[in-house]
């Protein structure tokens, strides 16, 4: 029971929602992406300490974080779509989106807690 609680945490349980959400996760994740692709040119061109400061920065950090927690849900959201799209057992298609939302919930999870680590550790 526990474990369906958490699964559902990535579920809109109405359509209109569900689109919104994917609408507005795509849009912010526009600029979002542009700032990472500015991230990985640092952390390619620069040393890692000068790296690790930039990234240190509160707009920075504030700007992983909101990539980090956008793309999961984006991508949760939108792998829930394909499983209701092909999967036509309605048991099976309950079970295989919330395995698939415990699935994104602790990649987030481990995606943050890093992002934290880098964050305290410096």
């Amino acid at each position: 029971m526990f474990l369906a609680k958490i699964a559902d945490c990535f579920s809109i349980h109405n359509a209109t929602g569900h689109f919104w959400y994917q609408r507005v996760t795509a849009l912010a994740l526009i600029p979002l992406s542009v700032w990472l692709l500015l991230l990985l040119n640092k952390a390619l061109t620069a040393p890692y300490a000068d790296t690790v400061a930039w990234l240190t920065s509160p707009i920075n950090a504030s700007a992983i974080i909101a990539w980090t927690v956008a793309v999961i849900f984006h991508a949760a959201l939108g792998v829930q779509v394909v499983i209701e799209d092909y999967v036509s057992s309605l048991s099976t298609r309950h079970l295989a989106i919330r395995a698939t939302n415990l699935i994104f919930l602790a990649l987030g999870v481990a995606a943050l807690v890093a992002i934290f680590f880098i964050l305290i550790d410096r």
